[in-house]
């Protein structure tokens, strides 16, 4: 197991070693030892999710009041997404700047996003079957978002399908009403980067 950090500090790209032979594979998508080597402290797993998503599916951009926040643990059991972190944190050195890793069912990576990380994803396949560990549970109060086609921030999704058909973005009315970055730090919905950096040093202590 291969972790790389993203140009997001805080987000991780995780790759397994898979075991193959005529029955299938193994592998295994999530270690607490090297986990802990590279984000410093234990994942605290609270909550499991799943979701399936048509082609073209866009969620996100998601993030969560810290603390206590929700870290994500992310993999791609079936299908193909672009899975994209993008840094929130006002006052960070990497503010704006976003990342991407592709999760799909060939190289079955993982992607770990921190406190205090925007989290988002197009589905590349119809039935793109998505996992998430998630360290705090589901707190509607406490969940905010980005619209994800925000120009400042300016993700570069995809336009082809894992087919090479063309993508169409669909979101939810959620996301659609999402305000941009711009307007989610006028109304101060996003974490500060010092409050999240003081949150991560206390689960390291």
């Amino acid at each position: 197991m291969q972790y790389r950090e993203l140009a997001v500090p805080g987000a991780w790209e995780i790759t397994p070693k898979q075991f193959g032979d005529p029955r299938g594979v193994f592998l295994e998508w999530f270690k607490a030892a090297p986990f802990a080597d590279a984000a410093g402290h234990a994942f605290d797993l609270q909550q499991a999710n799943l979701s399936v998503s048509a082609a073209g599916v866009v969620r996100g951009i998601h993030f969560a009041d810290v603390p206590p926040g929700q870290a994500k643990y992310v993999t791609c059991a079936r299908g193909a997404v672009l899975d994209v972190v993008v840094d929130i944190r006002v006052g960070s050195p990497t503010f704006g700047q976003w990342d991407s890793v592709l999760l799909d069912d060939v190289d079955r990576r993982a992607i770990y996003l921190a406190e205090g990380l925007g989290h988002a994803f197009m589905s590349l396949e119809d039935d793109s079957t998505v996992l998430y560990l998630c360290s705090a549970g589901y707190a509607p109060g406490r969940e905010h978002g980005i619209h994800p086609l925000d120009p400042t921030v300016g993700i570069d999704w995809p336009t082809t399908g894992r087919d090479g058909r063309p993508l169409t973005p669909q979101l939810s009315e959620k996301d659609e009403a999402a305000p941009t970055l711009v307007q989610a730090q006028a109304d101060g919905l996003l974490p500060r980067h010092a409050d999240v950096e003081a949150f991560l040093a206390s689960l390291r202590a």
